[in-house]
C-alpha cells in the first residue's frame, strides 16, 4: 500500500499546482496551496513529518508581492553535477539556464537544473543569507516539476519564481530522506524573507 500512498500524495500535489496556476490573483493562489500543503502534512500517510501531533500548520514568512518574478532563462552550458542520494546511489544535475531578472532585487541569479535520468525535469533550489539561521540550512526549492511543484509562466512566456512559494526538503523534517541542497551557485547573498522558514518553527 505504501506506494499507492505515495502515488495518491503525488497526484494530490500535481492537482494542487494546476489550481495554483489557474488561479489568476497570486496571493489567493498561495493561500491555497499553503492550506492544502498543510492538510497533507497534518493528515496524509506520506508526511515527511516524524510527529504530526499539535500540528498548526508549516512555518512561513508573509506574503510579500516583491518577491514574485517573471524571468528570462538564458541557456547555459555547465559541467554536470553529482550529488548524493543515499540508497538510490547520486543524483545528476545538469545545468541548462540561467536566470535574468533577479538581480536588481535580490543580487543575483540562479541557475536551474535538468535532473538527468528517466524522463528528467526542472530542478531549481536556491540558498540565502537566512539559510541556517531562519531557514532549512540546506537551502529552499522553487521548482522541481518531477514532484510537480512548477507556477508556470507568463503571458509573455516568461517563467515565474515567487520566492513565497519556496519549501523545504523533506529532508528539513526527516532523516528517513535525502535530499539534494542547493549548489554554492544558487546561494544568494541577500536575505530572501519569503516562503518556507525553520522547520522548527512549526508546531
Amino acid at each position: 500500500m505504501i506506494y499507492q500512498s505515495l502515488w495518491d500524495w503525488r497526484r494530490q500535489v500535481a492537482d494542487l499546482y494546476g489550481r495554483v496556476r489557474a488561479e489568476p490573483d497570486p496571493r489567493t493562489a498561495w493561500r491555497l496551496w499553503r492550506d492544502k500543503r498543510d492538510g497533507l502534512y497534518r493528515d496524509h500517510p506520506q508526511t515527511p513529518l516524524e510527529d504530526t501531533a499539535g500540528f498548526q500548520g508549516l512555518p512561513f514568512y508573509e506574503y510579500e508581492p516583491a518577491l514574485r518574478f517573471a524571468v528570462t532563462l538564458d541557456p547555459v552550458d555547465g559541467e554536470e553535477l553529482l550529488l548524493p542520494a543515499g540508497n538510490d546511489g547520486q543524483i545528476r544535475l545538469r545545468p541548462f539556464a540561467r536566470t535574468r531578472g533577479l538581480a536588481d532585487a535580490l543580487g543575483g541569479e540562479l541557475t536551474a537544473y535538468w535532473l538527468q535520468g528517466y524522463c528528467g525535469g526542472v530542478f531549481l533550489p536556491f540558498a540565502d543569507a537566512t539559510s541556517g539561521t531562519e531557514t532549512y540550512g540546506g537551502g529552499r526549492y522553487l521548482l522541481d516539476t518531477i514532484k510537480s511543484a512548477d507556477l508556470g509562466t507568463d503571458a509573455s512566456g516568461r517563467t515565474i519564481l515567487d520566492f513565497n512559494f519556496a519549501y523545504n526538503p523533506s529532508c528539513a523534517y526527516s532523516v528517513r530522506y535525502i535530499c539534494p541542497l542547493s549548489p554554492r551557485e544558487n546561494r544568494l547573498a541577500v536575505p530572501v524573507r519569503g516562503g518556507e522558514r525553520q522547520p522548527e518553527a512549526a508546531s
